[in-house]
């Protein structure tokens, strides 16, 4: 076995506290003798949820050796709230310990740079591996059968059950639901995500009158797994966003028969197909689903990216979005989203609007292909401002709603507040506050109906003729930028494949690095598209801050001469660094996708 590079592990800290313990709080010390995988996420982030789901499996196989220990690092102000936290833990059903770092104090001493990383601790209390981004779990199920081989042997691993305690359950005829869309006989069919159901109520919103699904996450007939968008599409039937099935369903009101019409219950993954035959095409994350131009669009909210579904061809393909993320306006194919989670047609059926999250923007596409940005300007700013759209501020919105007048209705999520856009005036107001994280709205004559996602139910509210007054509050990001020196700078990605694993060089290249900037201007040389995974770029003079974007893909297969045809297995992540360039700073950006920085 190779030696392996050990550095002590930091305690862990976190001014929020720990969930899923029965009120014990945890040190490293309580940890010693098990193999300890840190997850650092935040509940926005949809790479974040991926692993989540990565990691239900180790969990289960390596109960008796392995505590994954979630550390929550917010990256919106609402996520740095003790009881947000509390709900995120419910809503995505996370069972394991959590602790709520929300000044991001652990995160810091880690040097974590992104959403999600993984630390592996091994039983001696030292660190030995780190990944960022999702598709790791095969590296980790291998890590952990090392280490337990290890530790087994030298008499310092300690088996037995793990720290997590769950929660009390509690009773509602919702929980955390999704969406929601209006049925032809008044009433309404929401997505129920928690409990993986579909839920119709009566036209008082309140009332149930079936349940749809078995309660359980699977993908068979009577199955959903944490289900959000609805869509009705012309022939009756509604098509479900099954989100962590990949898939999107229908479902019959008439018969609730239940069919799957797009996806293979499997992640969509760099590399694989982006067209085709519906059923034989991978998805990632559909959040949303909407019928505009005569096909069904989709919300892919896994790869930053919009799809389309053809009903006449019975295929699937991306339809604008390049997979890289952020805030980019162009022909469809071209720009970037940045985790879009809400889609509605305007009132005369020629704009497609956004909800496009992890930017706190509104975004349009036009009938010829191409998308616009009507609110928002980058992945690091956010806040509760209305007035002129160039200035206006969101804060992670999920959803958004078509208005009569050809407005837009926007559910502004973690504002907990309901807003609105104008076109004609250009102008964002508030049309509500005080729900609690707002996931989508319908409307119903003059009155729109509210998913209040965390107060676990649908509100009706009138349609105000006048805007409430909201005191402005704009928000950035609290991760602290990395000093930088001006001039060149040596941006270094750090990948080690997997034991037993080594780079797939058969067919040419294995890795790829795209790097670009916001402001664009923040880089003078260096931006663009290559194949090593360190490259020099030069800052351009007179520009003192901005973001890096930094995107990385290595690709490593099973190192087994015998073997004829080796698994492979993808390693991708996006970074989006602060920076700051100062006399002094740093000439080098070390960024680990998998292994440790030497």
């Amino acid at each position: 076995m190779a030696p392996r590079v050990r550095v002590r592990a930091p305690e862990l800290i976190g001014k929020g506290g720990w969930l899923n313990t029965g009120n014990v709080d945890l040190s490293l010390a309580d940890l010693r003798g098990r193999i300890v995988i840190l997850d650092f996420w935040t509940f926005c982030c949809v790479n974040c949820l991926h692993v989540l789901d990565e990691l239900r499996e180790l969990e289960e196989k390596h109960r008796d050796t392995v505590v994954i220990i979630g550390v929550h690092s917010p990256k919106f102000a609402h996520e740095a709230e003790h009881q947000a936290v509390v709900d995120a833990v419910e809503r995505y059903g996370v069972e394991h310990p959590v602790l709520d770092d929300p000044e991001l104090a652990t995160w810091k001493q880690y040097a974590v740079r992104a959403w999600p990383t993984l630390v592996v601790i091994d039983p001696e209390g030292y660190v030995v591996a780190q990944h960022a981004g999702e598709g790791h779990a095969h590296a980790l199920e291998a890590l952990v059968a090392e280490l337990e081989a290890e530790h087994g042997a030298k008499g310092t691993l300690r088996r037995g059950d793990g720290p997590y305690v769950a929660p009390e359950p509690v009773a509602t005829d919702l929980r955390f639901p999704g969406k929601a869309v209006l049925l032809p006989g008044g009433g309404f069919l929401v997505s129920d995500s928690t409990r993986h159901q579909l839920v119709e109520l009566a036209a008082d919103g309140e009332t149930v009158v079936r349940r749809i699904g078995s309660g359980e996450r699977g993908f068979g007939a009577e199955s959903f797994n944490e289900p959000q968008g609805l869509a009705l599409l012309p022939d009756g039937l509604v098509v479900v966003a099954d989100t962590v099935n990949h898939a999107l369903r229908t479902y019959d009101p008439e018969t609730g028969a239940v069919v799957t019409l797009a996806g293979t219950g499997r992640q969509w993954m760099q590399g694989q197909a982006t067209s085709g035959a519906a059923l034989e095409v991978s998805l990632s994350s559909p959040w949303d689903v909407a019928w505009f131009g005569g096909r069904l669009w989709i919300a892919m909210a896994g790869v930053h990216q919009l799809w389309t579904y053809d009903p006449e061809t019975g295929t699937v393909e991306a339809a604008a979005g390049t997979t890289n993320e952020g805030i980019v306006d162009g022909p469809a194919r071209e720009a970037w989203f940045s985790q879009p989670s809400g889609l509605a047609v305007s009132a005369d059926g020629s704009r497609l609007w956004v909800a496009d999250s992890e930017g706190s923007a509104l975004r349009w596409v036009d009938l010829d292909g191409y998308v616009h940005t009507a609110v928002g300007t980058g992945l690091f700013d956010f806040g509760h401002r209305d007035g002129d759209a160039a200035q206006a501020l969101l804060q992670h919105p999920l959803g958004v709603t078509a208005l009569p007048d050809g407005s837009v209705a926007i559910a502004d999520t973690y504002n907990h507040a309901l807003r609105r856009y104008d076109p004609a005036s250009g102008q964002v107001t508030t049309l509500a506050t005080d729900l609690r994280e707002p996931s989508d709205a319908v409307l119903v004559g003059d009155d729109v109906v509210v998913v209040e996602s965390a107060r676990h139910r649908l509100t009706r509210l009138r349609l105000p003729e006048s805007a409430v007054r909201v005191e402005a509050v704009a928000h950035r990001t609290q991760r602290a930028a990395t000093d930088v020196a001006p001039g060149r700078l040596r941006v270094e990605v750090v990948f080690s494949a997997p034991a037993g694993q080594k780079l797939d060089t058969r067919y040419g290249p294995s890795t790829r690095l795209i790097v670009s900037s916001t402001p664009p201007e923040l880089l003078a040389e260096g931006a663009g598209t290559g194949t090593d995974l360190g490259r020099d770029v030069v800052l351009a003079e007179g520009v003192t801050e901005g973001t890096l974007h930094v995107s990385a893909m290595a690709a490593s297969c099973d190192d087994d001469p015998a073997n004829e045809y080796p698994a492979c297995h993808m390693h991708q992540n996006d970074w989006g660094v602060p920076v700051r360039v100062v006399a002094g700073g740093a000439e080098r950006l070390p960024l680990v996708l998998a292994g440790l920085d030497g």
